[in-house]
């Protein structure tokens, strides 16, 4: 018996937002092999889903260079799609700024903390 993942599960794995995939995807339990298949030959909804969004929260959170967290302070709380994204980073707003600053403080202290350990 083949084990099944719930959609969530497996539209987090493929870094897509359940919300805009196929209806037949958002209800149909996926299989470790569907997951397989759908990542080595996409469908084109799964690669116009990646390509443009609209992007679930990490995604879009690594796509600006900040946190989760650093998103909701920014009051972003819906999700964005690929141009939505590139506004914010052709001109982007103080509190991205700041975030961004943020986060690349804490990646240089987590980094410095590792290498100290080790």
């Amino acid at each position: 018996m083949s084990q099944t993942m719930k959609p969530a599960t497996a539209a987090s794995k493929l870094g897509i937002l359940l919300t805009a995939a196929p209806e037949e995807f958002q209800s149909t339990p996926i299989s470790r092999a569907d997951l397989d298949a759908l990542r080595a030959d996409p469908p084109e909804w799964l690669v116009e889903l990646r390509r443009n969004g609209p992007f679930p929260r990490d995604v879009v959170a690594a796509k600006l260079g900040v946190s989760k967290s650093g998103l909701a302070r920014g009051g972003l709380i819906d999700p964005l799609d690929a141009d939505q994204i590139g506004v914010l980073l052709a001109d982007p707003p103080e509190w991205l700024i700041r975030e961004r600053e943020t986060q690349r403080n804490t990646i240089a202290e987590n980094e410095r903390l590792r290498t100290r350990n080790d």
